[in-house]
Protein backbone atom coordinates (compact mmCIF):
# COMPACT_ATOMS: atom_id res chain seq x y z
CA UNK A 1 0.00 0.00 0.00
CA UNK A 2 1.17 3.78 -0.99
CA UNK A 3 1.13 6.46 1.30
CA UNK A 4 1.23 9.82 0.15
CA UNK A 5 0.55 13.55 0.98
CA UNK A 6 1.90 16.61 -1.60
CA UNK A 7 5.59 16.09 -1.57
CA UNK A 8 6.61 12.60 -1.45
CA UNK A 9 5.79 9.51 -2.48
CA UNK A 10 6.29 6.45 -0.44
CA UNK A 11 6.24 2.63 -1.29
CA UNK A 12 5.59 -0.24 0.98
CA UNK A 13 8.30 -3.17 -0.04
CA UNK A 14 7.77 -6.66 2.06
CA UNK A 15 10.75 -7.69 4.49
CA UNK A 16 13.52 -10.29 3.16
CA UNK A 17 11.61 -13.71 3.98
CA UNK A 18 13.57 -15.49 6.95
CA UNK A 19 11.04 -18.20 7.73
CA UNK A 20 13.76 -21.06 6.50
CA UNK A 21 16.27 -19.28 8.90
CA UNK A 22 13.84 -18.67 11.83
CA UNK A 23 13.13 -22.36 12.71
CA UNK A 24 14.72 -23.14 16.28
CA UNK A 25 15.75 -26.26 17.33
CA UNK A 26 15.27 -26.85 20.95
CA UNK A 27 18.32 -26.63 22.60
CA UNK A 28 20.00 -29.99 23.77
CA UNK A 29 23.85 -28.43 24.26
CA UNK A 30 25.51 -31.01 26.71
CA UNK A 31 27.67 -28.02 28.30
CA UNK A 32 27.55 -23.59 28.17
CA UNK A 33 29.41 -21.51 29.85
CA UNK A 34 28.52 -19.01 32.43
CA UNK A 35 27.61 -15.54 30.72
CA UNK A 36 30.27 -12.73 30.91
CA UNK A 37 33.80 -12.94 30.28
CA UNK A 38 36.10 -13.76 33.20
CA UNK A 39 39.51 -15.51 33.49
CA UNK A 40 37.96 -18.71 34.77
CA UNK A 41 35.60 -18.52 31.87
CA UNK A 42 38.67 -18.56 29.39
CA UNK A 43 40.21 -21.22 31.48
CA UNK A 44 37.71 -23.53 31.37
CA UNK A 45 37.14 -23.44 27.71
CA UNK A 46 41.17 -23.94 27.14
CA UNK A 47 40.70 -26.62 29.17
CA UNK A 48 37.83 -28.17 27.79
CA UNK A 49 39.68 -27.66 24.12
CA UNK A 50 42.73 -29.51 25.53
CA UNK A 51 44.49 -26.82 24.05
CA UNK A 52 48.76 -26.73 24.37
CA UNK A 53 50.25 -23.92 26.77
CA UNK A 54 50.56 -21.45 24.20
CA UNK A 55 47.07 -21.67 23.05
CA UNK A 56 45.81 -21.19 26.54
CA UNK A 57 48.69 -18.52 27.23
CA UNK A 58 46.99 -16.53 24.05
CA UNK A 59 44.22 -16.56 25.32
CA UNK A 60 44.54 -15.06 28.79
CA UNK A 61 46.52 -12.26 26.81
CA UNK A 62 44.31 -11.70 24.93
CA UNK A 63 41.81 -11.39 27.52
CA UNK A 64 44.01 -9.14 29.15
CA UNK A 65 43.81 -6.73 25.82
CA UNK A 66 40.15 -7.00 25.94
CA UNK A 67 40.07 -5.37 29.22
CA UNK A 68 42.15 -2.95 27.92
CA UNK A 69 40.96 -1.59 25.19
CA UNK A 70 37.71 0.46 24.92
CA UNK A 71 34.71 0.09 22.22
CA UNK A 72 35.25 1.91 18.66
CA UNK A 73 34.26 6.03 18.89
CA UNK A 74 33.01 5.61 15.15
CA UNK A 75 30.28 3.61 13.59
CA UNK A 76 27.10 2.18 14.41
CA UNK A 77 25.80 2.37 18.32
CA UNK A 78 26.67 -0.91 19.76
CA UNK A 79 25.46 -0.12 23.25
CA UNK A 80 22.92 -2.99 23.41
CA UNK A 81 25.93 -5.25 23.27
CA UNK A 82 26.27 -6.47 26.82
CA UNK A 83 28.87 -8.57 27.50
CA UNK A 84 27.74 -9.68 30.66
CA UNK A 85 24.82 -11.52 29.08
CA UNK A 86 26.99 -13.40 26.52
CA UNK A 87 27.41 -16.95 26.40
CA UNK A 88 30.72 -17.56 24.69
CA UNK A 89 30.82 -21.02 24.85
CA UNK A 90 28.40 -23.50 23.42
CA UNK A 91 29.16 -27.48 23.28
CA UNK A 92 26.11 -29.02 21.14
CA UNK A 93 25.24 -32.60 21.57
CA UNK A 94 27.48 -33.93 18.68
CA UNK A 95 30.61 -35.10 17.72
CA UNK A 96 32.12 -33.94 14.52
CA UNK A 97 32.14 -36.75 11.77
CA UNK A 98 32.71 -37.25 8.80
CA UNK A 99 29.36 -38.46 7.45
CA UNK A 100 25.56 -36.38 7.77
CA UNK A 101 24.09 -39.97 8.76
CA UNK A 102 26.30 -39.86 11.73
CA UNK A 103 25.22 -35.90 12.78
CA UNK A 104 22.52 -35.49 15.33
CA UNK A 105 18.85 -35.89 13.54
CA UNK A 106 17.54 -32.28 14.89
CA UNK A 107 20.96 -30.58 13.36
CA UNK A 108 21.24 -32.56 9.97
CA UNK A 109 17.80 -31.61 9.66
CA UNK A 110 18.96 -28.15 10.37
CA UNK A 111 21.65 -27.96 7.52
CA UNK A 112 19.32 -30.09 5.00
CA UNK A 113 16.73 -27.02 5.32
CA UNK A 114 19.27 -24.87 4.23
CA UNK A 115 20.92 -27.08 1.62
CA UNK A 116 24.37 -27.94 2.54
CA UNK A 117 24.11 -31.50 1.75
CA UNK A 118 22.38 -30.99 -1.13
CA UNK A 119 25.13 -28.68 -2.65
CA UNK A 120 28.29 -30.65 -1.25
CA UNK A 121 26.67 -33.95 -3.50
CA UNK A 122 26.17 -30.81 -6.58
CA UNK A 123 29.15 -28.63 -6.64
CA UNK A 124 31.32 -28.82 -3.86
CA UNK A 125 34.85 -30.27 -3.03
CA UNK A 126 34.49 -30.36 0.84
CA UNK A 127 32.12 -29.16 3.51
CA UNK A 128 32.54 -27.79 7.40
CA UNK A 129 29.45 -27.26 9.05
CA UNK A 130 29.42 -25.15 12.93
CA UNK A 131 26.90 -25.67 15.23
CA UNK A 132 26.85 -22.94 17.96
CA UNK A 133 30.47 -23.55 19.33
CA UNK A 134 32.00 -26.56 17.68
CA UNK A 135 32.30 -27.87 14.21
CA UNK A 136 29.80 -31.42 13.57
CA UNK A 137 30.43 -32.40 10.33
CA UNK A 138 34.30 -32.07 8.23
CA UNK A 139 34.25 -33.66 4.71
CA UNK A 140 36.61 -33.21 1.72
CA UNK A 141 37.21 -35.34 -1.57
CA UNK A 142 39.94 -38.19 -1.74
CA UNK A 143 41.66 -36.47 -4.59
CA UNK A 144 42.19 -33.09 -2.95
CA UNK A 145 43.90 -34.96 -0.20
CA UNK A 146 45.94 -37.12 -2.37
CA UNK A 147 47.44 -34.02 -3.99
CA UNK A 148 48.25 -32.65 -0.52
CA UNK A 149 45.13 -30.22 0.69
CA UNK A 150 43.95 -29.92 4.21
CA UNK A 151 40.74 -29.08 4.79
CA UNK A 152 39.89 -29.39 8.50
CA UNK A 153 38.21 -27.77 11.76
CA UNK A 154 40.46 -25.65 13.70
CA UNK A 155 40.82 -27.77 16.50
CA UNK A 156 41.52 -30.66 14.44
CA UNK A 157 44.06 -28.20 13.06
CA UNK A 158 45.85 -27.13 16.25
CA UNK A 159 46.51 -30.73 16.58
CA UNK A 160 47.47 -32.60 13.49
CA UNK A 161 49.24 -29.17 12.12
CA UNK A 162 50.16 -27.29 15.14
CA UNK A 163 53.16 -25.74 13.74
CA UNK A 164 51.54 -24.49 10.77
CA UNK A 165 48.71 -23.03 13.29
CA UNK A 166 51.11 -21.41 15.62
CA UNK A 167 52.75 -19.55 12.60
CA UNK A 168 50.16 -17.70 10.94
CA UNK A 169 47.20 -17.75 13.99
CA UNK A 170 46.31 -14.28 14.17
CA UNK A 171 48.95 -12.78 12.97
CA UNK A 172 47.13 -10.86 10.19
CA UNK A 173 44.71 -9.56 12.98
CA UNK A 174 46.15 -9.67 15.96
CA UNK A 175 44.36 -8.85 19.38
CA UNK A 176 45.33 -5.60 20.17
CA UNK A 177 43.86 -4.55 16.57
CA UNK A 178 40.42 -3.72 18.29
CA UNK A 179 38.62 -4.89 21.15
CA UNK A 180 36.41 -7.35 19.47
CA UNK A 181 39.27 -9.20 18.19
CA UNK A 182 41.31 -9.58 21.45
CA UNK A 183 37.66 -11.05 22.37
CA UNK A 184 37.95 -13.55 19.56
CA UNK A 185 41.60 -14.16 20.53
CA UNK A 186 40.13 -15.30 24.16
CA UNK A 187 37.26 -17.60 23.41
CA UNK A 188 37.43 -18.24 19.74
CA UNK A 189 36.04 -21.73 18.63
CA UNK A 190 35.41 -23.75 15.82
CA UNK A 191 36.48 -22.52 12.39
CA UNK A 192 38.07 -23.64 9.29
CA UNK A 193 41.47 -24.15 8.46
CA UNK A 194 42.61 -24.92 5.00
CA UNK A 195 45.98 -25.52 3.33
CA UNK A 196 46.90 -26.01 -0.43
CA UNK A 197 50.27 -26.62 -1.49
CA UNK A 198 52.31 -25.00 -4.31
CA UNK A 199 50.86 -25.49 -7.66
CA UNK A 200 48.23 -26.91 -6.48
CA UNK A 201 45.03 -26.02 -8.45
CA UNK A 202 41.43 -27.11 -6.48
CA UNK A 203 38.63 -26.42 -9.46
CA UNK A 204 35.88 -27.41 -6.98
CA UNK A 205 34.95 -24.56 -4.17
CA UNK A 206 35.27 -25.45 -1.00
CA UNK A 207 32.36 -24.46 1.97
CA UNK A 208 31.55 -24.08 5.45
CA UNK A 209 28.53 -23.05 7.21
CA UNK A 210 28.13 -21.53 10.34
CA UNK A 211 24.80 -22.23 12.07
CA UNK A 212 24.23 -20.08 15.84
CA UNK A 213 21.02 -21.96 17.54
CA UNK A 214 21.57 -21.06 21.10
CA UNK A 215 19.82 -18.00 22.71
CA UNK A 216 22.01 -15.02 24.01
CA UNK A 217 24.60 -16.44 22.55
CA UNK A 218 27.87 -15.83 21.20
CA UNK A 219 29.75 -17.46 17.81
CA UNK A 220 33.57 -16.89 17.00
CA UNK A 221 34.73 -19.36 14.67
CA UNK A 222 38.18 -18.76 13.24
CA UNK A 223 38.61 -19.56 10.07
CA UNK A 224 42.66 -19.28 8.82
CA UNK A 225 43.37 -20.02 4.66
CA UNK A 226 46.81 -20.73 3.68
CA UNK A 227 47.16 -20.79 -0.29
CA UNK A 228 50.94 -21.24 -1.67
CA UNK A 229 52.39 -20.22 -4.31
CA UNK A 230 50.87 -20.60 -7.61
CA UNK A 231 47.91 -22.59 -6.11
CA UNK A 232 44.05 -21.53 -6.43
CA UNK A 233 41.52 -21.92 -4.64
CA UNK A 234 37.43 -20.85 -3.93
CA UNK A 235 35.99 -20.95 -0.26
CA UNK A 236 32.85 -20.02 -0.13
CA UNK A 237 30.84 -19.38 3.55
CA UNK A 238 27.31 -18.86 4.88
CA UNK A 239 25.89 -18.04 8.06
CA UNK A 240 22.81 -17.68 10.21
CA UNK A 241 20.92 -18.15 12.88
CA UNK A 242 16.96 -17.40 14.17
CA UNK A 243 15.37 -14.95 16.01
CA UNK A 244 15.32 -14.47 19.11
CA UNK A 245 14.34 -11.68 21.62
CA UNK A 246 17.85 -10.76 23.13
CA UNK A 247 21.17 -10.19 21.69
CA UNK A 248 23.43 -12.68 19.95
CA UNK A 249 26.56 -12.14 19.01
CA UNK A 250 29.25 -13.33 16.32
CA UNK A 251 32.37 -12.25 16.46
CA UNK A 252 34.52 -14.34 14.05
CA UNK A 253 37.76 -14.11 12.33
CA UNK A 254 38.79 -14.74 9.00
CA UNK A 255 42.94 -14.52 7.87
CA UNK A 256 44.02 -15.40 4.40
CA UNK A 257 47.58 -15.78 3.38
CA UNK A 258 47.63 -15.38 -0.27
CA UNK A 259 51.35 -16.40 -1.78
CA UNK A 260 53.55 -15.46 -4.77
CA UNK A 261 51.30 -16.25 -7.98
CA UNK A 262 48.49 -17.85 -5.52
CA UNK A 263 44.38 -16.64 -6.10
CA UNK A 264 42.01 -17.20 -3.54
CA UNK A 265 38.07 -16.08 -4.19
CA UNK A 266 36.61 -15.34 -0.81
CA UNK A 267 32.90 -15.84 -1.19
CA UNK A 268 30.10 -14.43 2.07
CA UNK A 269 26.82 -14.84 2.82
CA UNK A 270 25.98 -13.61 6.02
CA UNK A 271 22.13 -13.79 6.41
CA UNK A 272 21.71 -13.58 10.14
CA UNK A 273 18.83 -12.69 12.62
CA UNK A 274 18.10 -9.51 13.34
CA UNK A 275 18.89 -9.65 16.96
CA UNK A 276 22.38 -10.30 16.17
CA UNK A 277 24.97 -8.01 16.85
CA UNK A 278 27.96 -8.70 14.05
CA UNK A 279 31.41 -7.83 14.31
CA UNK A 280 33.21 -9.81 12.22
CA UNK A 281 36.88 -9.24 11.32
CA UNK A 282 38.61 -10.14 7.72
CA UNK A 283 41.99 -9.72 6.47
CA UNK A 284 43.87 -10.96 3.68
CA UNK A 285 47.93 -10.60 3.08
CA UNK A 286 48.44 -10.86 -0.51
CA UNK A 287 52.22 -11.37 -2.16
CA UNK A 288 53.98 -11.03 -5.50
CA UNK A 289 51.76 -11.75 -7.87
CA UNK A 290 48.93 -13.14 -5.90
CA UNK A 291 45.25 -11.99 -5.98
CA UNK A 292 42.51 -11.80 -3.87
CA UNK A 293 38.93 -11.98 -4.63
CA UNK A 294 36.12 -11.20 -1.92
CA UNK A 295 32.22 -11.69 -3.11
CA UNK A 296 30.56 -10.26 -0.01
CA UNK A 297 26.43 -10.15 0.99
CA UNK A 298 25.50 -8.91 4.20
CA UNK A 299 21.59 -8.60 4.72
CA UNK A 300 21.26 -9.95 8.33
CA UNK A 301 21.82 -8.98 11.92
CA UNK A 302 20.40 -6.17 13.85
CA UNK A 303 24.43 -3.95 13.59
CA UNK A 304 27.33 -5.28 11.72
CA UNK A 305 30.46 -4.05 11.55
CA UNK A 306 32.24 -5.63 8.28
CA UNK A 307 35.15 -3.89 6.34
CA UNK A 308 37.18 -7.02 4.47
CA UNK A 309 41.04 -5.78 4.33
CA UNK A 310 43.02 -6.70 1.90
CA UNK A 311 47.10 -5.71 2.42
CA UNK A 312 49.13 -6.23 -0.93
CA UNK A 313 52.82 -6.49 0.05
CA UNK A 314 54.16 -7.63 -2.86
CA UNK A 315 54.92 -6.19 -6.41
CA UNK A 316 51.97 -6.74 -9.18
CA UNK A 317 49.38 -8.11 -6.42
CA UNK A 318 45.84 -7.70 -6.66
CA UNK A 319 42.56 -7.32 -4.72
CA UNK A 320 38.82 -6.92 -5.68
CA UNK A 321 36.01 -6.59 -3.98
CA UNK A 322 32.91 -7.09 -4.64
CA UNK A 323 29.79 -6.69 -1.99
CA UNK A 324 26.23 -5.61 -1.75
CA UNK A 325 24.51 -4.88 1.13
CA UNK A 326 20.47 -5.06 2.26
CA UNK A 327 19.36 -3.37 5.39
CA UNK A 328 15.38 -3.14 6.27
CA UNK A 329 13.87 -1.80 9.03
CA UNK A 330 15.47 -2.01 12.62
CA UNK A 331 18.78 -2.83 11.20
CA UNK A 332 22.47 -0.38 11.09
CA UNK A 333 24.17 -2.51 8.08
CA UNK A 334 27.82 -0.66 8.39
CA UNK A 335 29.90 -2.15 5.30
CA UNK A 336 32.26 -1.67 3.01
CA UNK A 337 36.29 -2.53 2.65
CA UNK A 338 40.23 -1.73 3.01
CA UNK A 339 43.00 -1.83 0.89
CA UNK A 340 46.33 -1.39 1.75
CA UNK A 341 49.09 -1.00 -1.21
CA UNK A 342 52.15 -1.54 0.27
CA UNK A 343 54.18 -2.53 -3.04
CA UNK A 344 55.24 -1.06 -6.58
CA UNK A 345 52.39 -1.85 -9.10
CA UNK A 346 49.62 -3.37 -7.12
CA UNK A 347 45.90 -3.11 -7.85
CA UNK A 348 42.66 -2.91 -6.58
CA UNK A 349 38.94 -2.57 -7.78
CA UNK A 350 36.02 -1.88 -5.32
CA UNK A 351 32.50 -2.36 -6.55
CA UNK A 352 29.55 -2.74 -3.79
CA UNK A 353 26.30 -1.86 -4.11
CA UNK A 354 23.91 -0.69 -1.14
CA UNK A 355 19.90 -1.07 -0.30
CA UNK A 356 18.19 0.40 2.89
CA UNK A 357 14.19 0.19 3.06
CA UNK A 358 11.62 0.51 5.85
CA UNK A 359 14.06 2.69 8.12
CA UNK A 360 16.90 0.81 7.80
CA UNK A 361 20.46 2.77 7.70
CA UNK A 362 23.03 1.24 5.05
CA UNK A 363 26.47 2.90 5.50
CA UNK A 364 29.11 2.22 2.54
CA UNK A 365 32.91 2.87 4.59
CA UNK A 366 36.11 2.37 3.44
CA UNK A 367 39.57 3.28 3.61
CA UNK A 368 42.19 3.15 0.72
CA UNK A 369 45.37 3.84 1.74
CA UNK A 370 48.75 4.10 -0.72
CA UNK A 371 52.32 3.62 1.49
CA UNK A 372 55.22 5.73 -0.16
CA UNK A 373 56.40 1.63 -0.97
CA UNK A 374 53.65 1.38 -3.20
CA UNK A 375 54.76 3.63 -6.52
CA UNK A 376 52.11 3.12 -9.50
CA UNK A 377 49.44 1.76 -7.25
CA UNK A 378 46.11 2.13 -8.78
CA UNK A 379 42.48 1.67 -6.88
CA UNK A 380 39.31 1.96 -8.67
CA UNK A 381 36.21 2.44 -5.44
CA UNK A 382 32.50 2.70 -6.98
CA UNK A 383 30.05 2.63 -4.52
CA UNK A 384 26.29 3.01 -5.34
CA UNK A 385 23.30 3.02 -2.95
CA UNK A 386 19.47 2.69 -3.50
CA UNK A 387 17.12 4.29 -1.28
CA UNK A 388 13.31 2.41 -1.23
CA UNK A 389 11.61 4.48 0.59
CA UNK A 390 11.87 7.98 2.85
CA UNK A 391 12.63 6.73 5.93
CA UNK A 392 15.24 4.83 5.12
CA UNK A 393 19.10 5.88 5.54
CA UNK A 394 22.26 5.49 2.96
CA UNK A 395 25.44 7.07 4.05
CA UNK A 396 28.80 6.66 1.75
CA UNK A 397 32.25 7.23 3.88
CA UNK A 398 35.20 7.18 1.77
CA UNK A 399 39.01 7.17 3.21
CA UNK A 400 41.93 7.51 1.01
CA UNK A 401 45.09 8.18 2.48
CA UNK A 402 47.53 8.51 -0.16
CA UNK A 403 51.28 8.90 0.24
CA UNK A 404 53.04 8.60 -2.90
CA UNK A 405 52.29 11.39 -6.13
CA UNK A 406 52.43 8.69 -8.63
CA UNK A 407 49.31 6.73 -7.59
CA UNK A 408 46.33 6.27 -9.89
CA UNK A 409 43.36 6.51 -7.43
CA UNK A 410 39.75 6.69 -8.75
CA UNK A 411 36.02 6.90 -6.34
CA UNK A 412 32.98 6.79 -7.56
CA UNK A 413 29.62 7.74 -5.36
CA UNK A 414 25.80 7.15 -6.69
CA UNK A 415 22.84 7.67 -3.95
CA UNK A 416 19.34 7.96 -5.38
CA UNK A 417 16.20 6.28 -5.18
CA UNK A 418 14.02 4.13 -7.78
CA UNK A 419 13.71 6.39 -10.51
CA UNK A 420 9.67 7.05 -11.25
CA UNK A 421 10.80 7.54 -15.06
CA UNK A 422 12.22 4.53 -15.62
CA UNK A 423 9.05 2.81 -13.64
CA UNK A 424 7.20 4.77 -15.81
CA UNK A 425 8.68 3.50 -19.13
CA UNK A 426 8.73 0.29 -18.17
CA UNK A 427 4.74 -0.02 -17.70
CA UNK A 428 4.25 1.94 -20.99
CA UNK A 429 5.79 -1.69 -22.66
CA UNK A 430 2.95 -3.49 -20.63
CA UNK A 431 5.18 -4.35 -17.54
CA UNK A 432 3.08 -3.97 -14.01
CA UNK A 433 4.41 -1.19 -11.94
CA UNK A 434 5.31 -3.49 -9.06
CA UNK A 435 6.94 -5.53 -11.56
CA UNK A 436 9.02 -2.65 -13.16
CA UNK A 437 9.87 -1.98 -9.25
CA UNK A 438 11.37 -5.33 -8.67
CA UNK A 439 13.39 -5.32 -12.10
CA UNK A 440 15.27 -2.27 -11.08
CA UNK A 441 16.51 -3.23 -7.34
CA UNK A 442 17.25 -6.59 -9.62
CA UNK A 443 18.92 -5.03 -12.06
CA UNK A 444 20.77 -2.74 -9.52
CA UNK A 445 22.46 -5.77 -7.78
CA UNK A 446 22.85 -7.67 -10.83
CA UNK A 447 26.70 -6.79 -11.62
CA UNK A 448 27.13 -8.79 -7.41
CA UNK A 449 24.79 -11.74 -7.87
CA UNK A 450 26.52 -12.61 -11.27
CA UNK A 451 30.03 -13.27 -8.97
CA UNK A 452 27.86 -15.24 -6.09
CA UNK A 453 28.22 -19.23 -6.67
CA UNK A 454 24.86 -20.43 -8.12
CA UNK A 455 22.98 -21.58 -5.11
CA UNK A 456 24.19 -18.12 -3.11
CA UNK A 457 23.07 -16.23 -6.06
CA UNK A 458 19.70 -18.19 -5.92
CA UNK A 459 19.74 -17.39 -2.23
CA UNK A 460 20.25 -13.57 -2.76
CA UNK A 461 17.98 -13.07 -5.14
CA UNK A 462 15.34 -14.91 -2.73
CA UNK A 463 16.29 -12.49 -0.03
CA UNK A 464 15.64 -9.25 -2.16
CA UNK A 465 12.53 -10.79 -3.84
CA UNK A 466 10.88 -7.98 -2.68
CA UNK A 467 6.98 -7.17 -3.05
CA UNK A 468 6.31 -3.43 -4.25
CA UNK A 469 2.47 -2.56 -4.29
CA UNK A 470 1.19 0.52 -4.68
CA UNK A 471 0.46 3.77 -7.29
CA UNK A 472 2.19 6.86 -7.70
CA UNK A 473 0.57 10.04 -6.18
Amino acid sequence: MEKTDKTYTKTFIEDIERTLYDIKNKDTSVYKSDSGLTEEIVRDISARKNDPPWMREFRLQSLATYNRLGLPQWGPDISALNMDDIITYVKPDAKMVGSWQEVPADIKDTFERLGIPEAEKKSLAGVGAQYDSEVVYHNIQEDLVKQGVVYTDMESALTEHEAIVKEYFMTLVPPKDHKFAALHGAVWSGGSFVYVPAGVKVDIPLQSYFRLNAAGAGQFEHTLIIVEKGASLHFIEGCSAPKYNVTNLHAGCVELFVKEGARLRYSTIENWSRNMMNLNTKRALVEKDGIIEWVSGSFGSHVSMLYPASVLIGENARAEFTGVTFAGKGQNLDTGATIIHAAPHTQAVINTRTISKAGGAATYRSAVKVTKKAPFAKCSVNCESLMLDNDSRSDTLPVMDIEGADADIGHEAKVGRISEEAVFYLTTRGISEDEARAMIVRGFVEPIAKELPLEYAVEMNNLINIELTGTNG
